[in-house]
């Protein structure tokens, strides 16, 4: 019997939607909303939102179980080849497509080069779930990659956006951020719920005990990711209630190269996966891991070092818009793989 989404995830598309819609609203009709909400902030921080954030990032973090890192060591073909495809290939790739499509948009189009450094730690799961994929070797990916993203995403950000950029012709841009400033914002937004989520897992398996921890605490805190994503996206676009005719639009632009990129990293370490003799449920793990995104953390990044009123958090938030209904499609093609693949 396959695996279904639940009630939450099958209708997330519409859930951001709708908080767009309520957002844009906000911002719309109630003129003094843009103050009140900024009058919450501490410099360039809003410090709700921040909390937000943080509370974004702390489900699934909680849910990698860093155990199932050793276990990976023992597939080296199939680590080796998903390190290239995910964290050289990936980013990669999402910076062409940035560039070609929205190199008129300087914002969004470093806003997606965010979105492209990071691969997913969260969704992933489920997806690899409703495909059937192998459910250790997915959490010993997640292990690795929250672990990358922890100690090398503020280097790996400021190699495209400062180095990359100029060598690619794209000049005057004038982002002018240091490795500092990134890893300030990654410490917060994901080393402060990393943190958290390590110690809770400790402390509750051992005390309480790991049935109630996977039974009880997990369903718990799940919502709250959702919850906190909408609470961002309610804030971001109450603070561009004005530009309501112009976000359908923009939205488009961004959708498409993601789209683009998550049909390629599919495909593309589907096919590397069949060559290197991977078992479908493996290919699937391997596949799914390559082409969903950390977009909490891409959010994160982008409202820290650009502003909560910056086209880089408006990209961030089109993310998981995309996401969703994209990676639903790819669970349906990856079946269809495995009956042609895989007898």
């Amino acid at each position: 019997m396959k695996k279904r989404l639940s009630f939450l995830d099958n209708y997330l598309t519409l859930w951001i939607f709708l908080a767009m819609t309520i957002g844009v609203g906000i911002g719309y009709f109630i003129q003094t909303s843009s103050h009140f909400i900024n009058s919450y902030s501490s410099g360039t921080t809003n410090i709700p939102l921040a909390i937000g954030l943080i509370l974004m990032m702390y489900p699934p973090l909680t849910k990698v179980d860093f155990s199932k890192i050793p276990s990976m060591f023992e597939k080296p073909k199939l680590l080796i080849a998903s390190f290239i495809i995910t964290w050289i290939v990936g980013p990669f790739l999402m910076f062409l497509l940035s560039i070609f499509f929205l190199k008129d948009n300087p914002e969004y189009m470093t806003g997606l080069i965010i979105i492209g450094l990071a691969p997913c730690i969260a969704m992933v799961i489920v997806w690899n779930e409703l495909a059937e994929g192998n459910r250790e070797l997915t959490a010993g990916l997640v292990g690795i990659n929250s672990l990358l993203q922890v100690f090398f995403f503020s280097l790996y950000a400021y190699f495209y956006l400062e180095i990359m950029l100029p060598l690619f012709g794209i000049k005057g841009l004038a982002i002018n951020i240091t490795v500092a400033e990134i890893a300030k914002t990654v410490g917060i937004y994901l080393g402060i719920p990393f943190a958290a989520a390590v110690i809770s897992r400790f402390v509750i398996k051992k005390f309480i005990g790991d049935k109630w921890f996977n039974q009880k605490f997990l369903p718990f805190i799940s919502p709250i990711t959702l919850i906190a994503l909408l609470f961002t996206i309610v804030v971001m676009f109450s603070l561009k209630g004005g530009m309501i005719v112009e976000i359908p639009f923009d939205v488009l632009k961004i959708a498409l190269p993601l789209v683009i990129f998550f049909g390629i990293m599919f495909f593309l370490m589907f096919f590397v996966g069949k060559y290197i003799g991977a078992s479908y449920r493996d290919n699937a793990a391997l596949s799914f891991t390559a082409s969903g995104n950390n977009f909490e953390l891409a959010i994160a990044v982008s409202i820290g070092v650009f502003g909560i009123n910056s086209g880089q958090a408006f990209a961030g938030v089109i993310g998981p818009l995309v996401e969703v209904p994209a990676l639903i499609l790819l669970v349906k093609v990856a079946f269809w793989l495995k009956k042609k693949y895989y007898k």
